[in-house]
């Protein structure tokens, strides 16, 4: 007689427009691969913007009609008032019995009432960690941002605000584990003091059916190396600009820039985009054809989650050139290379022995594309619900 296997419950809150961009592709990816590697999932979500494939329990919080695409809007009630009706409407559920679940997974900004909820229940509760420690991130950002003499804009993510830092730390202490998609994270809660047994280790992904390598080989005798990303002090663009033009590979290869520059960074950069060899090509939507046209993708972060775009470069046959705190899936001199925070000659040197050894380049991609399967998101789905079976079990 078969045995069968007992589906473990989740509870998915996420505050958003699940499956909308950003941290709503990663939410909505998370739900489809836990669900594909046998989880019974049931989501609460702000709304929704790409509907499941996969058999999941959906409730929108924040919709107003049939479809569930219509919310209240954020610039009505306020982020972090949008953000505490969802998490009030899902302990509520949690409360009066409407949802029976083994484990509760919760983002920031929107934990704090399920949290509780879960813990007078008894059911273990997990904050997903999308970035570093907050204050950490702030600090850092900063940090940077005075050294080179640039403000973030007001509202910016990475701008200062004291009222999200508060409740952030507050969910921080609450839970019973913390996500953290890299060391790199999970190095920045252990550094201010959380306990290694709160933080759990899982990752994140990328789509297969976009971002793909190509079928010919890349055009040119030069480098191309590509940056996609806010252009702002945190990604690191400018160390990447000083490294580039600091390598043998500028003389006659290309980098592509593919964002949108915050207010002053691209005047206080001026300089070095105006080098014949940098192309500015501003924001782009077709990223994955751009990644299959390139080298390298090269991501200098000073703090970082674990960027999403790494492992769809890496995907679409791009070598990476990161930093430490870019929290890429990838191992160093075997399938990337991996720079300290900062440290712009060591980039240099990276990018001028690529340019200069396109054996090793090779392998490196070939080691690359043979291990990217560990970078997917179906692989990140399997790792997230042998998290909650850990968690639970304990």
């Amino acid at each position: 007689m078969a045995i069968v296997k007992y589906k473990i419950r989740v509870l998915y809150s996420f505050p958003h427009k699940i499956g909308a961009q950003r941290i709503c592709t990663t939410a909505w990816h998370q739900v489809e691969g836990v669900a594909a590697a046998g989880a019974d999932v049931t989501v609460y979500a702000g709304s929704i913007a790409r509907p499941f494939t996969k058999n999941v329990k959906l409730h929108t919080t924040l919709a107003f009609n049939s479809w569930r695409k219509l919310r209240i809007p954020y610039q009505l009630l306020g982020i972090l008032r949008a953000c505490a009706m969802h998490d009030r409407k899902v302990a509520r559920a949690l409360n009066t019995g409407a949802i029976q679940t083994d484990i509760v997974h919760v983002w920031p900004l929107a934990a704090l009432h399920t949290i509780r909820a879960a813990k007078s229940l008894g059911i273990p509760a997990v904050l997903e960690r999308p970035n570093a420690h907050t204050r950490f991130a702030y600090e850092v950002v900063e940090k940077e941002c005075q050294r080179l003499g640039i403000s973030m804009p007001p509202g910016h993510e990475h701008a200062y605000k004291a009222d999200w830092l508060e409740l952030e730390e507050a969910e921080y202490r609450l839970t019973d584990r913390i996500l953290c998609p890299s060391d790199f994270v999970a190095r920045t809660f252990t550094d201010k003091g959380f306990s290694p047994d709160v933080i759990a280790r899982h990752q994140y992904g990328y789509e297969e059916k976009i971002y793909y390598p190509g079928n010919g080989t890349r055009s040119g005798s030069g480098l191309t190396m590509l940056f996609v990303g806010g252009c702002a002090p945190r990604k690191g663009l400018h160390y990447a600009l000083d490294a580039w033009l600091q390598s043998s590979a500028c003389e006659d290869g290309t980098f592509l820039i593919a964002g949108e520059f915050i207010p002053g960074y691209a005047e206080l950069l001026s300089r070095q985009l105006a080098d014949s060899s940098v192309k500015v090509l501003g924001h782009r939507n077709d990223v994955p054809d751009l990644m299959r046209q390139s080298d390298l993708l090269v991501l200098p972060t000073i703090e970082e989650g674990s960027a999403l775009v790494t492992s769809e470069a890496r995907g679409s046959g791009c070598v990476l050139l990161v930093s430490e705190a870019a929290g890429a899936i990838c191992k160093h001199g075997e399938n990337a290379l991996v720079h300290p925070v900062g440290d712009v000659n060591q980039l240099a040197i990276h990018i001028s022995t690529l340019n200069e050894d396109r054996a090793l380049l090779e392998k490196l991609r070939a080691s690359s594309m043979a291990t990217v399967n560990e970078a997917t998101w179906t692989a990140a789905g399997k790792k997230l619900l042998e998290v909650y079976e850990e968690i639970i079990q304990n």
